[in-house]
């Protein structure tokens, strides 16, 4: 998990891109860059370790120019280094991602057979590499940009940045969340809510496969199948104490304070009058199990949540690692749920435990066509207690945990969402406080 931020502006960037880095330093602190445009021309600064040794950097060898994009990293191939740091440039094109490249090696060879050498260890680099080539071969930086999405396989959020483009971003997701935000003249790019928060309150989420052109004027959303998307801009409120780290020496241990304060409005959000009021349609009382399925620090989270639903509810629930799940191909029998959690959103193994329960079975020939993949499995975080939410994603803070539920049925009778007494249950995700 990487952080990204991009800004086109009026003012100096370099400033706004690291404060915007500082939110989103529990996404990952291996290394963190910058890079702009100024007067034309696209130059970068990158510097290994925590945010503050960027900082430092800019202070000797400051960055001017008023359109940029930033990365704070989280490695996952290649080294902790700056070489492998991002922005990464190649040629006329840098960009900033988040997420994972899974064809990379293919698309390494290919573009080493075009005389295109890496000179990185990461799979991002390809990326560059493969927009340049289409530059080189006369495609102007949307069509370069667009046309190398298509070959990615794997989940993204990226943003492309061009020499000699002072106001022009391309942003692209899949797989990993990315917003858009509108301002006065001016707009802006971030992997969460809260990096844009102090900069406006006016946030577009793309969608899965959506790609996006973003000029000082305005963004043009396109969805996966190159067609024109109008997507949704949402008023987002946050505690500026949510946004930061509130005194305390680094994220994990606000999250771990906080756990007392979470853990109330969860259970206020639910109840009325001293009674439970779940999420119309969520009704666990007719079930047989509960399946929860996570990795990492998230696994923990469901052994206690294991422990809760026997001990408290009388109801069977077994836990089952997000890496491992698919690969078991275990019986999801009627009368069941299955819960996906994830601290990130983003957990790769996670998600495509996910779709694989999606995909055990079809949609029932009786129910109403089910919402969008990416609809279903929009989320919205919330630190760190596991909790139930409204469909429509609202800002995260710095921490959290995402819930995606999916309803479990015989084959042919629909999982990930499920028919009861003719109504549509979508899988649910968590609300967030503010």
């Amino acid at each position: 998990m990487c952080g990204i931020v991009g800004v086109l502006g009026h003012h100096e960037v370099a400033p706004i891109l690291v404060e915007a880095l500082k939110r989103l330093e529990y996404r990952g602190y291996d290394s963190a860059g910058i890079a702009t445009v100024n007067r034309g021309r696209l130059d970068r600064r990158r510097a290994v370790g925590k945010l503050v040794n960027l900082s430092d950097l800019l202070v000797h060898d400051p960055l001017p120019g008023k359109a940029g994009i930033g990365h704070t990293r989280w490695a996952t191939h290649g080294a902790a280094t700056v070489v492998n740091a991002h922005p990464h440039r190649s040629g006329p094109v840098a960009v900033v991602h988040n997420g994972i490249i899974e064809n990379f090696r293919e698309l390494r060879a290919e573009l080493a057979a075009k005389g295109l050498s890496c000179e990185t260890e990461t799979d991002t680099e390809t990326v560059v590499l493969l927009t340049r080539s289409y530059m080189d071969a006369g495609m102007p930086p949307r069509a370069a940009a667009v046309a190398a999405l298509k070959r990615l396989e794997g989940a993204f959020a990226l943003l492309f940045l061009f020499d000699g483009e002072e106001n022009l971003m391309v942003a692209a997701r899949q797989g990993s969340p990315l917003a858009i935000g509108y301002g006065d003249g001016e707009m802006f790019v971030g992997s969460d809510a809260i990096a844009l928060a102090p900069m406006t309150d006016r946030i577009t989420y793309l969608e899965e496969g959506d790609y996006a052109f973003v000029t000082r004027e305005g963004v043009e959303i396109h969805d996966a199948a190159g067609r024109p998307a109008n997507r949704e801009v949402v008023r987002i409120q946050l505690d500026q104490t949510r946004i930061e780290k509130a005194g305390y020496k680094h994220f994990m241990a606000k999250e771990i304070a906080e756990q007392p304060v979470v853990l109330a409005d969860a259970v206020k959000h639910y109840t009325t009058g001293g009674r439970l009021n779940l999420p119309q349609g969520l009704d666990f009382s007719g079930l047989d199990r509960l399946t929860l399925v996570a990795c990492g620090t998230a696994f923990y989270a469901c052994l206690t949540a294991k422990y809760w639903f026997e001990s408290l509810a009388g109801l069977p629930c077994e836990v089952d690692i997000g890496s491992e799940f698919r690969y078991r191909e275990p019986p999801l029998p009627a009368n069941s749920y299955a819960i996906f959690v994830s601290q990130s959103g983003e957990t790769a193994d996670t998600l495509a435990a996910l779709r694989y329960a999606v995909r055990r079975s079809l949609p029932s020939s009786t129910s109403p066509r089910p919402p969008s993949r990416a609809r279903r499995m929009r989320h919205c975080r919330s630190s760190p207690a596991l909790r139930w939410a409204s469909p429509r994603p609202r800002p995260s803070p710095a921490s959290s945990t995402s819930c995606f539920c999916s309803h479990s049925r015989p084959p042919g009778s629909g999982a990930g969402w499920t028919t009861q007494a003719s109504r549509s249950i979508w899988p649910i995700s968590p609300p967030c406080r503010g």
